[in-house]
């Protein structure tokens, strides 16, 4: 009988080693802790931000990656807050009026020569500030689930299917990983920034690198934006031939406002992923219960399929592209509208209004899309942006939109 039992915990135990290792999809929950009012909004440097951190590190433990940070898997930088826009940001390691930030970082060792390092910022705006667009006087936490809970939850989720891939397969992808959670982001990409000028891994060694910013809000037409395509020659084809779900909206820009600009820097090339800004964002609005899991599913599925893709390209070659942000006009005044990043039709489309602005004066609504401002035509978001540089503050001008089938003609006062 003894014998029997034994048989029986020998095969148990040898049927649990056999079973096959499967990722799992904790994308859900991690958004809704990232995103509680316990992190109080995860502002750069506050208790909050390094709640989040350590509750990354133990998700990296879990899944298995490596750490390769400087501490572990942290990666601390110190700085003085900016006082001048234009300058660059200060690191220092002087104790006295600096602000602490920790990457989290993880690595997947396939013994490969290239790396590929997936990354999304972890940090928001704690009780608003100077980023809030929230109207009240009063303080209150912005959790930020989408801008940036949903990229980190994409992020951990590839983690986890790229090591379960790679545990399992007889022959390991031609690429090893590195995963970041970049501090200090909503402050001008500090963390991203930190890591290019002191990178724990050979900066020579990364292939590429996909960036995920604001993925958790997908539209009703499955509109995904794609920033970077033009900064490698393999990406527009890569991302036509594994897309059968999306609406995309391709920018060929390796420079834009989230981390993926400080690896374009480095010359590397980059993929940004972005499902467009709403009315929550940076408000205490943007809770986790509004976000679209079905559509982060989605994008989790497209960029693994992207990578395995690219997995037999070997290194990518890197391209400079137009550096779109140097033609941007600089302008003394604004409309007060959040535009639609997504839309690509003619015009400026608005997203959203805030109260006590130009654009609520003048009864511009969610929708309208602006079609004339002042003498300029406009086709689209750089003409917008020329035709608003022109006006100051005290200056009227008059504003063509269509509504639906109607255009509106009316004025608006800066």
């Amino acid at each position: 009988m003894k014998k029997m039992m034994f048989l029986f915990l020998l095969a148990g135990f040898f049927s649990c080693k056999n079973e096959p290792k499967i990722a799992k999809n904790k994308i859900e929950q991690d958004v809704a802790f990232l995103a509680s009012d316990k992190l109080e909004g995860r502002q750069t440097g506050t208790n909050g931000e390094k709640q989040a951190s350590d509750y990354i590190v133990e998700r990296f433990k879990t899944i298995g990656l490596k750490p390769m940070g400087t501490e572990g898997y942290i990666q601390s930088f110190s700085f003085k807050p900016k006082t001048d826009p234009h300058k660059e940001v200060e690191f220092t390691t002087n104790a006295d009026s600096t602000i602490t930030g920790r990457n989290v970082i993880g690595y997947i060792d396939n013994s490969a020569e290239r790396i590929i390092v997936i990354g999304a910022h972890y940090d928001h705006l704690g009780f608003g500030g100077e980023g809030s667009l929230y109207s009240e006087k009063e303080k209150a936490i912005h959790n930020g689930a989408d801008d940036n809970a949903s990229g980190v939850a994409v992020m951990l989720h590839l983690a986890d299917r790229l090591r379960v891939k790679n545990e399992t397969a007889e022959i390991k992808d031609n690429n090893n990983y590195l995963f970041m959670a970049f501090s200090g982001e909503e402050m001008g990409l500090l963390g991203s920034n930190y890591f290019s000028k002191n990178p724990t891994i050979d900066a020579k060694s990364i292939n590429y690198m996909i960036n995920m910013d604001m993925v958790g809000r997908m539209k009703a037409d499955s509109t995904l934006a794609v920033y970077g395509t033009g900064t490698s020659p393999m990406f527009k084809q890569t991302l036509k031939a594994n897309n059968d779900k999306f609406k995309l909206i391709e920018n060929e820009s390796g420079v834009g406002p989230s981390d993926h600009t400080s690896f374009y820097l480095i010359d590397t090339p980059v993929l940004h992923f972005f499902t467009g800004q709403h009315e929550d964002y940076h408000k205490p609005s943007d809770d986790s219960e509004k976000l679209n899991y079905d559509g982060m599913n989605l994008i989790s599925n497209y960029i693994f399929q992207i990578i395995n893709d690219l997995d037999d390209n070997g290194e990518l070659a890197f391209r400079k592209t137009k550096n779109e942000s140097e033609q941007t006009p600089r302008f003394k005044v604004g409309l007060g509208v959040v535009p639609d990043y997504l839309y690509d039709g003619k015009g400026m489309r608005i997203d959203g209004t805030r109260e006590d602005t130009p654009a609520f004066a003048a009864g511009l609504q969610k929708g309208d899309v602006v079609i004339k401002l002042g003498d300029s035509t406009v086709t689209d978001m750089m003409s917008y942006m020329r035709a608003l540089s022109v006006f100051e503050k005290g200056n009227t001008a008059k504003i063509m939109v269509k509504r639906g089938e109607k255009v509106i003609d009316t004025t608006v006062k800066f």
